[in-house]
């Protein structure tokens, strides 16, 4: 079975196929990339699951293949739920990992550390192609520290730091991430979908 991860993501994607693996979900996993695909997606929804199913529902169509999208964000107490949906391109575009927290921290500076709360929110939005959407939702709270810490990961992994484990999402190995982390719990969600991922036209197979 061919599942597309609309994504060129490469961390985002090394997620899924670990995930996938550790909960036994067999399928060939394609990136954007590897479908083909070179087109434009607009994503202007306002929520996570908005913008999940536009880029989930696009490419299934084009691909005739289940396809899975995911919207991930930070959303910070301070700052009202902000980045939000918006995180990727919190400082503007081009979209930029350290122009991002450099702007996150900005925005914090004046705020004490009890009141530096947040969480990461992912929300997957898988399609068939006979039209039916599956959404799952994933959360992992944490505060946002004052200067980042460590070498891994992505985006605003630095700079979130998770209590239970005494370390920033960048200072953990991949599978300690995974385990805890908001993608790890919406995929470990959807890998038990498994009657959803049976239902599969002649192109899934």
């Amino acid at each position: 079975m061919k599942i597309l991860l609309a994504t060129n993501n490469a961390h985002k994607a090394e997620e899924f196929r670990r995930m996938f693996e550790k909960n036994g979900l067999g399928a060939e996993l394609i990136t954007i990339k590897g479908s083909g695909f070179d087109g434009e997606i607009d994503e202007n929804a306002d929520t996570f699951e908005g913008n999940a199913y536009i880029k989930a529902r696009a490419l299934c169509e084009y691909s005739g293949h289940i396809t899975i999208a995911d919207d991930s964000g930070l959303c910070v107490d301070a700052l009202g739920g902000a980045p939000g949906v918006y995180s990727s391109r919190f400082a503007g575009e081009p979209c930029d990992d350290a122009a991002n927290n450099a702007k996150l921290l900005r925005e914090l500076e004046n705020v004490p550390d009890e009141k530096r709360t947040a969480r990461f929110v992912c929300v997957i939005c898988a399609v068939r192609p006979d039209g039916k959407a599956l959404y799952l939702r994933g959360e992992t709270e944490g505060t946002i520290i004052r200067a980042p810490r460590g070498a891994g990961r992505f985006g605003y992994d630095p700079l979130f730091y998770y209590p239970p484990a005494g370390k920033t999402f960048a200072e953990m190995e991949g599978a300690e991430k995974d385990a805890v982390s908001h993608r790890g719990k919406a995929i470990g969600l959807l890998a038990g979908e498994t009657d959803f991922f049976r239902a599969r036209t002649a192109a899934d197979k």
